[in-house]
């Protein structure tokens, strides 16, 4: 192929290829059927049900192209109406996501603008806005300066990092895995179980904690424990604490876990992804000890109301935390002179990433703090209320919770579990509001978990009504 024949080829592809930089008039058009579209969906969040049984119709994709107003019909009809709708407050079951319109800006702007954020030779603002960031949960959870951290998409990857990093620290390979001892509670999320797997511990000694009438870990039980793999010839290396149980909102005793892996020279991981930030609030006295952990991991899209797809986790260690993550190229040479712990992607398995500081630290500074933490105080007091009423109508309540979740079951004279879950299908099937459910001591209960920051008092009174409806069914 001569040049003039190169020239013509591409000519015919850049006018293809082009379409993809929409231009000006077409921009506009897009942003403000999107903007419309954000708009009206906002604006009906508060009559909308908070779970729909309908069945997504044909999302496949295709040759052709389809006008932008199309496809957010589609989207509304086919993603929006379906399942559980995570950014209303009537979603009151597992533990709700966030979505503040600042974080959610945060995302357009980072995804418009696209840095490569975890290179700080690449991005130096994003990589700082990420860093500072992890410099402001240092300062909340009473973090020291030297620690490192992480921004991960959640929960199930900081549990990793931070697990990886304790092998690392404790050397925990080859034959030493099958000797190796880890102490959690049985209500530790599964998060925790699967991350070691992923990293190659799946054959560890896993110790299940005894926990008590709250539904928290033992301390005495889990010194007696490890006493006793020491005294077998076992090599006990983390105890994992949760800050704010999936389950039911408890919070183990963090300080006194504390003394007992310290005393034991144990790697302790605590879990505070759900309740975490409950830390800025009255109920700050029941995270003593959280400062005194080996690595932490919290969700700002959970208790700080952010967009799905943003945890973090702290680790002292950076040393473990680094020769769990960094590694470099060739082709990175450019960008092996800056201090490692300014590139996030040296302290993650991830090298490209999503700019997922920007979602936090916009909304923390377009706000500040003061509404975030009487949003959290809100939460709490539903809770109080909710039990209250719930009380009033006839159902027994689990144990006063640490937090926000709590659990329900009605006291049916005959087959229990069974009408229970009866009851919880009815509930589904309405939908008017969304709740879950679990096992807990063996018995069959209903979860409330009261965290969406769109939840107000109204919400709750939904939910009592639905609830009080649904029962009428059942008895």
């Amino acid at each position: 192929m001569d040049t003039q024949e190169i020239i013509k080829a591409l000519d015919r592809l850049t006018e293809q290829s082009s379409k993809l930089d929409v231009g000006s008039e077409e921009r506009t058009a897009m942003m403000s059927a999107s903007i419309e579209y954000a708009d009206s969906f906002i604006a009906g969040l508060k009559t909308v049900h908070g779970f729909s049984q309908k069945e997504p119709g044909d999302l496949s994709i295709h040759k052709q192209s389809k006008p932008w107003g199309e496809l957010l019909k589609l989207y509304q009809n086919n993603v929006a109406e379906t399942g559980i709708n995570a950014a209303s407050g009537t979603h009151l079951g597992y533990i709700p996501g966030g979505g503040v319109l600042a974080g959610a800006l945060g995302d357009f702007i980072a995804a418009v603008t696209n840095p490569f954020a975890g290179v700080y030779y690449a991005s130096p603002g994003a990589a700082t806005i990420e860093n500072e960031v992890i410099n402001w949960l240092k300062t909340v959870f009473s973090f020291p300066d030297t620690s490192v951290g992480n921004l991960t998409s959640g929960g199930s990857v900081s549990n990793l990092i931070a697990f990886a990093a304790a092998r690392d620290k404790h050397g925990i390979k080859n034959d030493l895995i099958t000797r190796s001892v880890v102490y959690l509670s049985e209500q530790v999320h599964h998060s925790a179980q699967k991350a070691l797997r992923i990293i190659g511990l799946e054959d560890v000694i896993i110790r299940y904690v005894p926990i008590d009438t709250q539904h928290r870990i033992r301390p005495d039980e889990l010194d007696a424990l490890i006493i006793r793999d020491y005294a077998d010839g076992l090599t006990p290396f983390m105890v994992i604490g949760t800050a704010g149980t999936t389950d039911t909102g408890a919070i183990d005793p963090l300080d006194a876990i504390a003394d007992i892996a310290q005393k034991h020279r144990l790697w302790y991981h605590i879990d505070g992804a759900y309740g975490g930030f409950f830390i800025l609030t009255s109920r700050k006295a029941a995270f003593r000890g959280i400062e005194r952990a080996d690595s932490l991991i919290v969700d700002p899209h959970k208790s700080l109301f952010m967009p799905y797809g943003v945890g973090a986790v702290l680790i002292k260690d950076r040393d473990a935390m680094l020769h769990s993550n960094y590694y470099t190229a060739h082709y990175m040479q450019d960008a092996i002179a800056d201090e490692l712990i300014q590139s996030p992607a040296n302290l993650s398995p991830e090298l490209t990433r999503h700019f997922r500081g920007l979602r936090v630290w916009l909304p923390l500074q377009y706000h500040g703090i003061e509404p975030f933490i009487a949003c959290l105080e809100e939460k709490l007091l539903l809770t109080v209320y909710f039990r209250q009423r719930i009380t009033a109508l006839g159902f027994e309540v689990g144990p006063e919770p640490d937090l926000s979740v709590s659990y329900f079951r009605y006291p049916f004279d005959t087959d229990t579990d069974r009408r229970n879950k009866q009851l919880m299908d009815a509930i589904h099937h309405d939908g008017d509001v969304f709740l879950s459910s679990s096992v807990i001591g063996g018995k069959f209960v209903i979860r409330i978990a009261i965290l969406a920051f769109r939840t107000r008092r109204d919400t709750i009174d939904r939910a009592l009504s639905m609830i009080e409806r649904c029962l009428k069914e059942i008895i």
